[in-house]
């Protein structure tokens, strides 16, 4: 699709207007420039956590707007710049673009979406790049029990890559029975619902009073926190993977101090995290083996989608994942909706 030179090509995107509103609006997009491509948007994942708590001005957000959310874009290139070299019109590729009908981005952060998996799936590639990263950070050894905090979008893939990375058993632990069902579909040992269980106790009694040798906290609620250094046995270690929003109350000594437990900062920013054998993991590196892990079938993606919905419902769908956490888990936003 050429366009004027210079005329600009107008698109649609999501906008979040103020504090709790959300719109959809027009914008203009250029020609792509000589290393640049224009991507026609399939399917868009939001990020739940992230873009609600940015939607709610939560704490440690921005809480500036308008702002416009989005990082895991998927679609096909109709038109390259003047020296792309590795892509060409017709590439089914993934960027972490915002969500947005029409993107434009550098060819560097383009990565292509493997043969047989669908654009819904490969919009997954940024949440499971932020969840590999954490499990990494764990380094679980074959055998290590492992506890992820929190079965959203982020805990769920965090606690599959932690049994891909050789955790067992593995426990997922949430307050919702609909997301731990789906744990338990796609692999979880155990699931745990505080609200029904003593959570310490069961957690004692699956590791064999050892307590769990990684807990990996995925639900950005500081009142979490210190739960998982009750939960952690001795000399283990706690994953900080979801942002959190606010403060956390903590009595060293008897937590972390004598137990001689380790807490590890897990931001997706902090990359690169440590060197393998084959140099250091970069955030490509991991966008690309979530492709491959999800296109063999070793990561389970399709199953945390609940709903796709038109891009013009976007404000429907963030009040779905603030109002609606006991039934809705991963909405993908369609873009083939004219």
């Amino acid at each position: 699709m050429k366009q004027d030179p210079q005329e600009d090509f107008h698109g649609k995107r999501v906008v979040f207007r103020r504090k709790g509103e959300v719109g959809i609006e027009d914008f203009g997009l250029s020609q792509p420039e000589d290393h640049e491509v224009l991507i026609k948007t399939v399917s868009t994942l939001i990020s739940t956590g992230t873009e609600t708590a940015f939607l709610m001005a939560l704490p440690n957000t921005p809480s500036r707007f308008p702002q416009y959310p989005g990082y895991s874009n998927a679609g096909v290139i109709i038109e390259v710049g003047a020296k792309v070299s590795t892509f060409r019109e017709g590439d089914r590729v993934v960027s972490r673009e915002n969500h947005a009908s029409h993107v434009i981005a550098s060819e560097d952060e383009l990565m292509m979406i493997p043969d047989g998996l669908s654009f819904d799936e490969a919009t997954f590639f940024a949440l499971g790049s932020i969840a590999l990263q954490g499990t990494r950070k764990a380094y679980i050894e074959l055998g290590e029990s492992v506890v992820v905090l929190g079965q959203g979008l982020v805990g769920q893939l965090a606690l599959q890559l932690a049994k891909l990375s050789g955790g067992m058993p593995v426990i997922g632990v949430d307050l919702f029975n609909y997301r731990l069902d789906l744990s338990s579909k796609n692999g979880a040992d155990y699931v745990l619902n505080p609200l029904e269980v003593d959570l310490e106790k069961e957690i004692s009694k699956v590791t064999g009073g050892k307590g769990a040798s990684v807990v990996i906290e995925a639900t950005g609620n500081p009142e979490v926190i210190p739960i998982a250094f009750k939960l952690v046995g001795e000399y283990g270690r706690v994953i900080i993977l979801g942002s959190p929003r606010g403060t956390s109350k903590v009595n060293f000594y008897p937590q972390i101090h004598k137990k001689a437990i380790r807490i590890i900062g897990a931001h997706e920013s902090t990359r690169p995290m440590y060197e393998s054998y084959h140099g250091w993991w970069t955030q490509r590196d991991d966008s690309l083996l979530v492709l491959r892990l999800i296109s063999s079938g070793r990561l389970i993606a399709k199953d945390l989608i609940t709903a796709k919905m038109g891009f013009q419902e976007a404000q429907d769908a963030y009040a779905k994942l603030v109002k609606e956490k006991n039934s809705v888990l991963g909405i993908v936003l369609d873009w083939n909706i004219s």
